[in-house]
């Protein structure tokens, strides 16, 4: 780096009041303090573009620099090979888990597996094998799954089967290699088939492997169920990832009705009596823009994780 350049950086740097990273090897454009968090909480790429930059390897060493210890990325499948390749060893390298990334072969947001037409049930299992090669070079456990719609034209208990036939396909796919799709319930819209935890756990039970759980996504439980706990007591045993969100909003924990410092202390608590450890991924936008809002966005998280 120039003098030019590194002055630069520096007022920049402090102009957020952030330190500048002007220690030996820095590989961020600004350096926080890092926090010493409990769980391991997974921001994603654009949560901290204005206090890192534009390039995705600079901001996973901000979230290090930060305190996450794991990272998660949905469009992780349409980045180029050598990318993949570089955030996975950068991962490594910082010692953060890789979160999930989605197995999206494009029919998620449409009618699809509950029909079970057998060529959208190829197009699902192409797609699961190729999340394989993905996930070895990320190192990656899971990968978000999204049976798509409902097909109104058949019963439910049809359609339910339509998608099980189609999971236990794609299980066999990723169970060789200790893979696991996480079935998501969304409340984007009301046509989505997958909707609820205990949907979701119905569904887990009936494909009967260890590489088909759920994503237990907090912002659309409490929005399509509510009781977030107690449901997620219910389905526990099928859970293998977290997401997060506030409500309503979508944003970070503490800028709206849910109380996260209690779902945390819950999830750690139960976490530890089963012997378990889970991502927390942080799948939501941040209230305030810029590098301030980001910078606040940390401090939400450390009042989350007090407890």
């Amino acid at each position: 780096m120039n003098r030019r350049e590194f002055l630069s950086k520096t007022a920049a740097a402090t102009s957020l009041g952030l330190a500048p990273a002007s220690h030996l090897g820095a590989q961020t454009k600004a350096s926080v303090k890092k926090q010493a968090f409990k769980l391991k909480y997974a921001p994603h790429i654009g949560m901290f573009e204005n206090s890192a930059g534009k390039d995705a390897l600079d901001q996973i060493r901000f979230m290090a620099d930060a305190g996450f210890r794991a990272f998660e990325d949905n469009g992780m499948m349409k980045r180029p090979l050598d990318e993949q390749q570089q955030m996975g060893n950068l991962l490594a390298q910082r010692g953060m888990t890789m979160g999930v990334f989605v197995i999206d072969c494009g029919d998620n947001w449409k009618v699809s597996l509950a029909t079970g037409k057998p060529e959208f049930t190829e197009v699902f299992l192409k797609a699961c094998r190729e999340s394989v090669d993905v996930a070895k070079r990320v190192n990656a456990k899971w990968m978000t799954v999204v049976p798509g719609y409902f097909e109104r034209n058949l019963p439910i208990g049809i359609q339910t089967g339509n998608v099980i036939d189609a999971l236990k396909k794609g299980a066999d796919i990723l169970a060789p290699h200790n893979l696991a799709m996480v079935l998501e319930p969304l409340s984007d819209n009301p046509d989505l088939f997958l909707r609820t935890s205990d949907q979701a756990y119905m569904v887990c039970r009936a494909v009967g492997s260890p590489a088909c759980k759920i994503l237990f996504d907090m912002y659309h439980m409490q929005r399509n169920e509510g009781r977030v706990i107690e449901h997620m007591d219910w389905a526990w045993d099928e859970i293998a990832y977290f997401q997060i969100g506030d409500v309503p909003g979508r944003k970070e924990p503490g800028t709206g009705e849910m109380n996260y410092r209690n779902i945390f202390a819950h999830i750690a608590q139960k976490a530890a009596q089963s012997a378990r450890e889970f991502v927390l991924g942080m799948e939501h936008g941040n209230v305030q823009p810029g590098a301030d809002g980001e910078l606040k966005l940390i401090d939400a998280y450390v009042a989350a994780d007090r407890f």
